[in-house]
């Protein structure tokens, strides 16, 4: 039994998920449909592996919309997806959606990075004014406590050499 075709070419036997496997590339998804936001950000290469980012989402480091995600929460095009890493939150807009991992270049294109640049950290460092000699014991102390050191050890050390005998 052989059908002939319609209008547009196919034959009318051709099931309509078929057509969606030719006309959407491999691993997205259409526009109307959800996925898992573990899988989602496995998929556009922000974690190495679904189990790492299945681990964010129990830990509280990725957030929907606001809202704290469950690794299973469905996410659609439009969404808002945060993604805490290194104390910093990504922040990322969905715009395709994606069930299997593909190369970076693909998977830049299914997000739109909204992330403010993360700030640049100045810490001064402590210098000694020049001529100003040995700091004093007071000033030593301070600095030792600042260095996270013991300021006893100094006194510790001394106490042992006069214990030795040198005769």
């Amino acid at each position: 039994m052989t059908s002939t075709p319609d209008a547009s070419g196919e034959s009318p036997s051709t099931s309509t998920s078929e057509q969606k496997a030719v006309e959407i590339p491999r691993g997205a998804l259409a526009p109307g449909d959800s996925v898992r936001v573990d899988t989602w950000l496995w998929a556009i290469r922000k974690v190495k592996s679904r189990s790492q980012a299945t681990s964010a989402a129990r830990a509280g480091h990725v957030k929907v919309n606001g809202d704290s995600a469950k690794a299973s929460q469905k996410v659609k095009v439009g969404d808002e997806v945060r993604l805490r890493v290194d104390g910093f939150d990504q922040i990322l807009t969905v715009t395709k959606l994606l069930v299997k991992r593909v190369g970076a270049p693909q998977a830049r294109v299914c997000y739109e990075d909204l992330t403010p640049p993360r700030p640049k950290l100045f810490i001064p460092v402590a210098q000694r004014e020049r001529g100003t000699g040995r700091p004093s014991k007071k000033e030593r102390r301070e600095l030792d406590r600042l260095r996270g050191r013991d300021s006893h050890e100094h006194a510790r050390l001394d106490h042992h050499l006069s214990d030795f005998d040198w005769d």
